[in-house]
């Protein structure tokens, strides 16, 4: 008996053994937080990317792994982000992944700042020419600042990581781009990985340096966290666009017209006024040119002047033109950014041309209308008997009851004429025919 008591006592004591041996062996495995840059290079990727830099040095994280896929962005919110990079104290991964993403631009800036860079099959990195908000090139002595300004920069984060410093000079003077097979093979990229486990395994223990030493990546087996851009910063991220911006804008005219022109109707001034609180969220996280502002602005008072002045829509055909100015120089992103799409901006063009065209039209046939007010307005308006008029009763006109009196009895349903009126009450008289109600 004591001896099954002994054999039981010992089988429980391997088992919670058994069993507590995964949760050490967990607890051991390093971990790895994974954050996604996918999209432009603004402000608030900025700010979130910093936040997983904080992050993942505070959780002591093995590495932070960076997927990338951008076509570029900011140049502001770029320095801010390679500057985070560099000073982690945690290895820095980037991903050009998944395949058809890629690291142009500023991403390829972003790049060159990690520890490492690993590409998937398919993708690609490169063409970082500076280039003006519009899209154009930057000529004379500017242009000149600017290219070697960039050139310097891309050689230093080439060279600090033993990477290729003349390839990433070319980047930047003649926006060459290669495919990740050619990156790793002129030593661009670090390596080529077909999906994140094997780059992490791949990766493990390699020694990276830094300048004040070298870390060590500890990622085989890693248990990898997901760290996905908040509800609140994927919203404003939304609204963190050039051609947004400018399209919130033109909203917020449309509506707060359409109700300074047509007090009561209350919904446009509601969409104009949410769209305008939108368009300075936007704005205030873009760098935006004081020029193409006050050019917007012109485009609105022009349209609002046509609107009051007899000017058979001349002044909104330069509104246009101001329009479109002013979208294509509002927003300065920098030698490595992108402004408001240049079609977008004809298209709305046309479209509040339009818009202001047919507004136009009904204050025009507004003016031509002969102006009545008071008890005249109601004279000479077609309406219905709804009751018998002997010689008092109700009737329809202008789309609300009167009393009524007439010189004579006239039956409930019979088509009246109002040819007077004395206070809340009118004078009618009986219409030969079927009768128009007056609206």
């Amino acid at each position: 008996m004591r001896a099954r008591v002994a054999l039981r006592l010992v089988g429980m004591l391997f088992a919670a053994v058994a069993a507590l041996l995964p949760l050490q062996a967990g607890a051991a495995a390093p971990h790895v937080e994974e954050v996604d840059l996918n999209g432009d290079i603004n402000n608030i990727m900025s700010a979130y990317i910093q936040s997983a830099v904080n992050r993942a040095e505070a959780d002591h994280a093995g590495a932070l792994l960076v997927v990338m896929n951008t076509p570029g962005g900011i140049s502001t919110s770029m320095d801010e982000i390679v500057t985070s990079l560099l000073n982690s104290s945690v290895p820095v991964v980037v991903y050009v992944s998944p395949t058809g993403a890629r690291a142009a631009s500023a991403g390829l800036f972003v790049a060159q700042a990690a520890d490492v860079v690993a590409m998937a099959p398919g993708t690609n990195i490169g063409s970082a020419h500076p280039i003006q908000a519009t899209g154009e090139n930057l000529t004379g002595d500017l242009g000149a600042k600017v290219l070697n300004d960039a050139v310097t920069r891309v050689r230093n984060l080439a060279t600090m990581h033993g990477r290729n410093a003349d390839w990433a000079e070319q980047a930047v003077r003649n926006s060459v781009n290669i495919n990740a097979e050619d990156a790793v093979r002129l030593h661009v990229a670090d390596l080529e990985a077909m999906d994140i486990r094997s780059l992490l395994s791949e990766i493990d223990g390699r020694s990276v340096p830094r300048t004040n030493g070298s870390l060590v990546i500890h990622s085989a087996g890693a248990v990898v966290d997901d760290y996905p851009m908040p509800f609140w910063q994927v919203f404003l991220n939304a609204l963190i666009d050039p051609t947004i911006a400018a399209l919130l804008i033109i909203v917020a005219g449309y509506g707060i017209i359409t109700e300074m022109q047509n007090p009561g109707l209350i919904l446009p001034g509601v969409i104009g006024g949410i769209a305008a609180v939108l368009a300075i969220v936007s704005l205030a996280n873009l760098p935006v040119n004081i020029a193409g502002g006050l050019m917007m602005l012109l485009a609105l008072l022009l349209f609002i002047a046509d609107l009051k002045a007899p000017t058979h829509g001349f002044l909104s055909v330069g509104g246009v033109f101001a329009l479109v100015l002013g979208m294509a120089f509002l927003i300065n992103t920098g030698p490595i950014g992108l402004g408001v799409n240049p079609i977008a901006s004809l298209i709305t063009g046309l479209l509040t041309l339009g818009f202001f065209a047919f507004f136009i039209r009904k204050v025009i046939a507004a003016r031509r209308q002969p102006a009545l007010s008071g008890a005249d307005s109601m004279v000479g308006a077609l309406g219905e008997a709804r009751e018998e008029l002997a010689p008092e009763g109700l009737v329809f006109v202008a789309g609300a009851l009167w009393k009524a009196t007439s010189d004579g009895p006239i039956p409930a349903g019979s088509p009246v004429r109002v040819v007077g009126r004395q206070g809340l009450q009118l004078q009618v008289a009986r219409e030969n025919g079927q009768a128009k109600e007056k609206r």
